[in-house]
Order: C-alpha cells, then sequence, then structure tokens
C-alpha cells in the first residue's frame, strides 16, 4: 500500500505486517487517531459462506461494544474493494503481549508480575462477558492480547478465524489458552517473583480444573504477593513510553510486501448501518443497524457520517490543479468510477456464482488424520532455574483442519490441552511446551504428547521425552 493511500475514513501510513489471517496496515483516522487495517488472505474470504460468517462475528464484536463489553479492539468497519475484504480497527493492534516478551529496548523497564497480573484479570473479563453472550474467541495467544496505552489489555481478533474457518464457537478452547498463557507469564514476566509466578501457575491449574472465573477469582484474592502498581498498570505503561516499536506492531508475523490501496470508487462497506431517509423498515417498527447495506464513494446519492468521514481524509490529500482544473478533472474521473463499480459488482457476482458451481459439483475433501507424533527433549543436562522447550512433530496427511492434543507432565496430575489450526498442504505441524524447574537438587521430567483428535480408528497416536535437571 502506498504511503498516504486511504479508505474508509482511514489514511493508510505504509507500515504493513503479515499474520495468518493476511497482512496488516498501520492506519491512521481523519481526526489524527491512530487505527490497523487488516486485509484479508483472499484466499481465506473466497468462499461467500466465509464472508457471511466473518460480517456475522464482526457485526456480534460490536454488539458487545455498544451492550458495555470492554477488553475488545473496537471494530470501526468491514469493507469489500473488487475482490479483497479489509477490517478496519479505531484503536491500533499493537504492541501485543508477544511484541513485549520478545524483545526491549536496552536498559527499559521490562513488565513484571504485576503487569502479568494485569493482562491476566482484564483478557479473563472480556472472554467472561464473551462467552457469557454465547460466543468466543478462538485464537488467543500472546499475538493477539494487545497493550493499550493507557497500559490495558485488549484482545484483538475475536472471532475471525472461527468465522472464515467454519468452526462453531468453543469457549473451552479460549480457557485452555488463557491458561497457557498464564503459564507463559509466570515462567517469563514473573520468573524474578517466585511468590507471583507460584500464583500465576497455582490459577492456570484452577481455570483447566474448575473454569475462568474461578481463576480470575483466585488471582484477585492473591493480590498480596503483587507489586504494588498491579491495579494501576504502572509497569505496562512506563514500558510502553520507552518501547520504540509501539506503532508498528508484529503481531508475531513477519514484514509483509507493500500493496496499493484499494480504489475509492469499489469501496462498499459490508456493516449494516441505517440510512436517515428511511427512518422505518417496511412492514412497521424500527430499522436495526443490520437492516441495511451502505455503499460509500462516488455516485452516493446520500451523505452519510461515515462517508464524510472518509471524504475529509481524502480531500486532505488533494491538491488544486494549474489554472483551476481540479473540478473539471475531477467529473470525468467520478463517471470512470462509476464504471469501474458497476463492472466489479458484475465480476463479484460472476465470481459467487462460479464459486457455488465449484462448492456443488466438487468431490467430497479428504479429511485431516494425524498419522504419527514424534517428541524430542534437550539431552543435555539442564541447570538451575531454566524453561525447557520440549518438542513435539505431528506427522499428517497433508489436510487441513484442527488438530487437538494434550501435554501430561510427570510432575502433574491434570494434562495440558491445546487445539491448533493445520493449514492445508502441510505434511507436518510442530507444537511445542515449555516446563519451568527452578531450586537445589537434580529432577528428571518425561513430557508426554497424545493426540485426541483427528486420528485413525482404534489407534493411539502418543510420544514421550525425558529430560534432566540438576542443580548444586
Amino acid at each position: 500500500m502506498s504511503t498516504g493511500g486511504g479508505f474508509a475514513g482511514f489514511r493508510l501510513t505504509g507500515r504493513t505486517w503479515a499474520d495468518d489471517l493476511g497482512i496488516w496496515s498501520s492506519a491512521v483516522a481523519a481526526d489524527g487517531r491512530p487505527g490497523s487495517a487488516l486485509r484479508f488472505d483472499p484466499r481465506l474470504v473466497a468462499d461467500p459462506s466465509a464472508r457471511e460468517r466473518l460480517v456475522a462475528a464482526v457485526i456480534a464484536d460490536r454488539r458487545l461494544a455498544q451492550g458495555g463489553t470492554t477488553g475488545l479492539v473496537p471494530v470501526a468497519d468491514l469493507i469489500t474493494a473488487g475482490d479483497e475484504v479489509w477490517l478496519i480497527t479505531s484503536e491500533p493492534v499493537g504492541p501485543t503481549v508477544g511484541d513485549l516478551l520478545s524483545s526491549g529496548p536496552p536498559g527499559s523497564p521490562r513488565p513484571d508480575a504485576g503487569s502479568a497480573a494485569t493482562v491476566l484479570v482484564e483478557t479473563a473479563q472480556a472472554l467472561l462477558a464473551v462467552h457469557a453472550s454465547g460466543l468466543a474467541h478462538g485464537e488467543l495467544h500472546p499475538g493477539t492480547v494487545v497493550i493499550a496505552s493507557d497500559g490495558s489489555a485488549l484482545l484483538a481478533k475475536r472471532g475471525l478465524a472461527d468465522a472464515l474457518f467454519g468452526r462453531p464457537p468453543a469457549p473451552e478452547r479460549d480457557v485452555a489458552a488463557w491458561a497457557s498463557l498464564a503459564r507463559g507469564l509466570a515462567a517469563t514476566w514473573a520468573s524474578a517473583d517466585r511468590g507471583a509466578a507460584g500464583l500465576l501457575e497455582r490459577v492456570a491449574a484452577t481455570a483447566s480444573i474448575r473454569g475462568l472465573a474461578p481463576a480470575r477469582d483466585a488471582l484477585l484474592a492473591g493480590r498480596d504477593v503483587l507489586p504494588s502498581g498491579f491495579t494501576t498498570r504502572d509497569r505496562l505503561v512506563e514500558t510502553l513510553h520507552r518501547w520504540p516499536g509501539h506503532e508498528a506492531p508484529t503481531l508475531g508475523g513477519h514484514p509483509a510486501p507493500v500493496r496499493p490501496a484499494p480504489d475509492e470508487g469499489e469501496i462498499v462497506t459490508l456493516l449494516h448501518v441505517p440510512r436517515q431517509s428511511d427512518p422505518h423498515p417496511p412492514g412497521g417498527g424500527e430499522r436495526r443497524p443490520e437492516d441495511v447495506v451502505m455503499r460509500f464513494g462516488p455516485g452516493v446519492p446520500s451523505e452519510t457520517t461515515a462517508a464524510q468521514l472518509w471524504r475529509a481524509g481524502r480531500d486532505q490529500q488533494q491538491t488544486e490543479l494549474p489554472g483551476g482544473r481540479l473540478a473539471a478533472a475531477a467529473a470525468p474521473r467520478a463517471r470512470r468510477r462509476r464504471g469501474r463499480t458497476v463492472l466489479a459488482s458484475a465480476i463479484l457476482a460472476l465470481m459467487v456464482v462460479a464459486a457455488l458451481a465449484i462448492w456443488l459439483f466438487r468431490s467430497p475433501a479428504t479429511p485431516l488424520e494425524v498419522t504419527k507424533a514424534d517428541v524430542s527433549a534437550p539431552r543435555k543436562a539442564q541447570a538451575c532455574d531454566t524453561t525447557v522447550k520440549i518438542t513435539g512433530v505431528l506427522s499428517t496427511n497433508g489436510a487441513g483442519g484442527e488438530v487437538r492434543y494434550q501435554w501430561k507432565r510427570s510432575d502433574r496430575k491434570e494434562p495440558i490441552a491445546q487445539t491448533d489450526q493445520v493449514a492445508s498442504g502441510e505434511t507436518s505441524h510442530e507444537v511445542s511446551l515449555e516446563w519451568t524447574v527452578k531450586g537445589e537438587g537434580s529432577f528428571k521430567g518425561t513430557a508426554t504428547l497424545v493426540v485426541l483428535s483427528p486420528v485413525p480408528k482404534g489407534k493411539k497416536i502418543q510420544d514421550r521425552a525425558t529430560f534432566t535437571y540438576k542443580c548444586s
């Protein structure tokens, strides 16, 4: 996207990075507020049903916000431009917990145990509200937990992965991911404080056994072992003020290629908003926000608030042509844009028909199946106070889908349940377990990886590995 390109009331700044759903861009609203824009991978939104599920997920997200739910990155719009679909957020999607875990400026304050507790309490609150509405996040991990400028934790990409992959909401998967996040923060941000690290480990176990609400309550009840700034987010705010990359988040992804912004004449919002000229729908009653599809850009008769915001951002970038020819040159451009809009609509209709025909007549796809698991651990004896990384490799038949598995540690009874999304075309998928060991003495730990599904009928897929810990 070219620097300065803009649409839907936001100007793209040129910074891009990739993640599992597409390519993100930093954006700025017409009034100067920062935000972000996600151009979805075209393969994920090619199916019309996937687009419909995506629209429903975003509308549900906005209803949560309208109902008073906090803790989610707010969505400004969901638009289509030709065959591309973009999500616009009115808050930046970074830096994330993953960013703060990966690196930091020399000499800057690192997030501490209080920061970890803040993140866990606020994400638990948001997830509980989402689950109470019959929804789920679906992709909770350090890369989707955003740290806002005031130090609060916001969840990004709620429901997007589930919508695009056609998965039903699974709150239990969110709970398992939250417990994993708690263990990860115990081993990193809270590692210097044994009391706080122990508290986070205990609440992770509580979440796995009893659920998210008891885990949150246990964390709040144990606040005596946390730093004093826990309730004020002091350490997180201080870290952000000295964080050099907070304006260019990564979400665990990589720099993405520059791509031009969509033509303004092709932009159509997928979110439904009321028309001021028709306050009441046919048959009486009040019109709901999802009753009407709004188009904005050249050729639209009604000037909506969204269109005004978009136009203001565009007009700031226009310059007067020599001899006062700006108005004269604008008319042919508007006619060309209207022509492109009609053509784009016809092409989109043909694409929908073609996609439906392919879906109706395609042969049944082979479902994902895990055929083997291999687990490895460090052979060298581990030193004092270390985190051991156990690596597992799942061999598959190359189909895409969801794999469910669990890690069993020899030092605890309850297993650690996990769920991953495997991409089509890959015949192997790597998973990992981080095991923190502290204190003096010797210890021999065994980690067992058990694949729950999908596995061949009647076959048990598992493997184990052992490491040695010595500290004197």
